[in-house]
């Protein structure tokens, strides 16, 4: 179970690695609780410092898990020496290949990546069992239309719900569901449906060791990430002002105080 979070430019990070993270999982399912999970890279915080609306739906997080390494070394410059990757990827797999029995459901990705995906899940994982899946038309869904697809999820009695929308689309919709799905636990994973799947390639281990995991992202689909990652110099400069008390964030620690009290009840 999540110890503690700690705040990156006014957005709470959990202070976990991939084992605390599976174990906290499990118990909000075993309860059946209703909570949803977002994975937090740098490019997250930094949508979050220029849209306080959306650092309102990260702090609503039962667990931001710290994807990408620059958030890592950051914890742990901030005393969190347990804190290692989750991200999306990874987390999606080792959940799958927990053998717990649980139902998934699969909501995201495009047409055709979502089948290859639960393919590439049952080869690593035999015998998972999958409530359902759906992928989701690349346009503003009607009233009607999401009220089915709430009522699909709800009838398919799924147990975690895989949301692979891009950011911060999934963490808006895991938001705005909360309560209304009735899965005990909501994941957003990016770009994990894609990566599993076989539908992007990920980079090389080592690449995603030294921290450079967004530069490779980069050049494979330049036209796409240059938005995204182009705020990463100013996410430097200002976390390096945080880490100096030349600057602080802490706008939401009212909020992270009131979620770690939660977890203690």
């Amino acid at each position: 179970m999540p110890a503690t979070s700690d705040s990156i430019l006014g957005v709470p990070i959990s202070a976990v690695n991939m084992p605390q993270a599976l174990q906290q999982l499990d118990v909000w399912v075993q309860r059946r609780e209703h909570k949803f999970v977002c994975v937090t890279p740098a490019h997250s915080i930094m949508e979050c410092h220029a849209k306080p609306h959306l650092r309102a739906v990260f702090n609503a997080s039962a667990m931001s898990t710290p994807d990408g390494m620059a958030v890592v070394w950051l914890m742990r410059l901030k005393g969190h020496g347990n804190v290692r990757q989750v991200c999306g990827t990874e987390l999606l797999k080792q959940v799958c290949q927990l053998g717990t029995g649980y139902r998934h459901f699969f909501y995201g990705g495009a047409p055709g990546v979502i089948e290859k995906l639960v393919t590439e899940l049952r080869r690593l994982a035999p015998g998972l069992a999958v409530a359902g899946t759906y992928s989701p038309p690349f346009r503003t869904l009607t009233p009607d239309e999401d009220r089915g697809i709430v009522e699909m999820i709800n009838a398919s009695r799924a147990d975690i719900l895989w949301v692979g929308l891009s950011s911060p689309k999934q963490e808006i919709w895991m938001h705005a569901h909360l309560g209304a799905i009735q899965a005990p636990v909501m994941i957003g994973v990016g770009a994990a449906f894609d990566f599993v799947s076989g539908a992007r390639k990920r980079a090389p281990r080592w690449i995603q060791q030294v921290g450079m995991e967004w530069l490779y992202r980069l050049a494979s689909e330049p036209r796409r990430l240059w938005p995204r990652y182009r705020q990463y110099p100013l996410f430097v400069l200002l976390v390096t002002a945080e880490m100096l008390g030349l600057k602080q964030f802490g706008a939401f620690q009212s909020s992270i105080a009131i979620r770690q009290a939660d977890r203690r009840r």
